[in-house]
């Protein structure tokens, strides 16, 4: 029986360092199914998104499921903790002596509760270790103790700054592509500029922010459960918003070279294919359409009346649709895990960006325009104007 419970208590203990060191230290997809982080985030997601998909609010949901990120991850590094503290436990148990304080015999709760205060290097002394074994697992344990304090120190930080770069970008998507970011407003305002160093500087950042999603994605998996500020906002959004807009372009736009929107486009397909193997999707041939044909001829039709010339022929069909294909099954697998609406192609009527809305808006664009005597035909200019 001590041995049996050695042993548990060692597997414990090596299979909780192990995931930590994974999901921690170790910059890179960890393939293996059997892992402690994913187990977790399996069979707690799953019921957390299932509460939030009975709540009809789009505003409540988001909010709902925005808890989840940094709520998970206290408890992940929760269960580490208690997984080493049992581990010990279980060794100290099985190899080690201990004495108590009134001579009492020490049951396995004793050792446990011994276990958790050397974790968090306490030091009550009334259980004492009695034996060389006991003193050097406690010393082990203790040393563990500092490490996960330290791990914590330094975990929860660099999570929070890969966040906080990762919604930069996403931000100042907002007034280049709306809110949400289609690929129809993104090249309404951008596709008919003078020069195409605008365009090619924007697609630049967004080549650059989607191999940083990639990276700091992939290192700290639980960075793609944290929901961004707006919610209409989203790192998968964006990140398709990008897709459909170099898609275009590369399909086929008069005056716009794709030399840049194709690196854009296969660093972000790149991005949302790698990032779609951490939830383990399933493809779905059943999956809607996000841009049928009538849709798509309406798309050219409005980027027309915005000065920008999309070419319509077999060819730049063709190269659209297997463009699409490319990376919209990816996108769409995951927004139905994640709970997120990836963004259309387009939207019937023009929507205000996010900047644009405020609490006072009404009352003190009411006060000044009644002031200056306004007509609401002047406004609606003002408006599109912007």
């Amino acid at each position: 029986m001590h041995v049996f419970s050695t042993i548990c208590g060692a597997v414990l203990v090596f299979v909780v360092l192990l995931d930590a060191f994974e999901t921690v230290v170790l910059p890179r997809r960890v393939t293996r199914h059997f892992r402690l982080t994913a187990l977790f985030y399996r069979n707690s997601w799953v019921p957390w998104r299932k509460m939030a998909a009975r709540i009809r609010s789009t505003t409540r949901r988001e909010n709902f499921l925005g808890y989840f990120g940094p709520l998970s991850l206290l408890f992940l590094l929760a269960l580490w903790a208690l997984g080493l503290i049992f581990g010990f436990a279980f060794v100290q148990f099985g190899a080690g002596a201990h004495l108590q304080f009134n001579n009492q015999p020490v049951t396995f709760s004793g050792v446990l509760y011994h276990s958790g205060e050397t974790f968090f290097t306490l030091g009550y002394g009334d259980i004492v270790p009695a034996s060389t074994t006991a003193r050097a697992l406690s010393v082990i344990e203790a040393g563990m103790g500092f490490a996960f304090l330290g791990l914590v120190i330094g975990y929860i930080p660099t999570i929070y700054s890969s966040f906080s770069r990762r919604e930069i970008e996403i931000s100042l998507l907002d007034a280049r592509a709306g809110s949400p970011p289609t690929a129809a407003e993104f090249l309404a305002r951008f596709g008919n500029s003078q020069g195409q160093q605008i365009l090619d500087g924007i697609f630049r950042q967004w080549e650059r922010w989607a191999a940083e999603v990639l990276e700091s994605h992939l290192s700290y998996p639980p960075l793609s459960f944290f929901r961004s500020q707006h919610s209409n906002q989203s790192w998968l959004g964006a990140l398709t918003a990008i897709l459909d807009t170099t898609a275009l372009i590369i399909a086929g736009i008069d005056g716009l070279r794709s030399d840049q929107a194709r690196l854009t486009f296969a660093m972000a397909r790149h991005a949302v294919v790698d990032l779609s193997q951490l939830f383990y999707p399933r493809y779905d041939p059943s999956a809607p359409d996000r841009l049928p044909k009538q849709e798509l001829e309406e798309l050219r039709k409005r980027l027309t009346e915005s000065g920008v010339q999309p070419r319509a022929d077999d060819y730049a069909n063709e190269k659209l649709s297997y463009l699409r294909a490319q990376y919209e099954p990816y996108a769409q697998a995951v927004a139905g895990i994640l709970l997120i609406n990836l963004p259309p192609w387009m939207f019937p009527e023009k929507k205000r960006d996010n900047w644009q809305a405020g609490p006072w808006d009404r009352a003190v664009q009411a006060r000044s325009l009644a002031a200056l005597g306004a007509r609401s035909a002047v406004r609606h200019r003002i408006e599109d104007h912007f």
